[in-house]
């Protein structure tokens, strides 16, 4: 049987990726005990502040719950500043977090936990 030489050097490169050992050749390997890559977590966060209301919307993309909490600092020094009691925000989930000052807002943020 006679070889076209146009498949000559495929036959070759074939042959030569066959004769390599197991160990060179590209493959995927994922050793035991260790994570596959890091492990995304945390809910994504947007706030919005009117006048002295706040709403923030989280949403979880990730496949673990995030337990999420809106903190609101309020400015004026007799304004008590409020932490929310934590909500469970489960994977594709999205959840609404409200709250107030009596007057202004200084500063809003949201924590997570596992």
């Amino acid at each position: 049987m006679r070889l076209s030489r146009r498949f000559a050097p495929v036959f070759a490169a074939v042959a030569l990726v066959m004769a390599l050992p197991y160990d060179a050749t590209p493959h995927a390997r994922v050793e035991a005990g260790k994570p596959a890559g890091p492990q995304l977590f945390g809910a994504e966060c947007r706030t919005s502040v009117t006048g002295s209301r706040v709403v923030a919307y989280c949403h979880n993309p990730y496949p673990e719950t995030d337990r999420v909490s809106l903190h609101i600092e309020c400015a004026r020094w007799w304004d008590l500043d409020t932490d929310s009691t934590l909500v469970d925000t489960a994977p594709a989930a999205t959840v609404r977090l409200t709250g107030r000052c009596w007057k202004e807002i200084s500063s809003v943020w949201i924590s997570h936990q596992r």
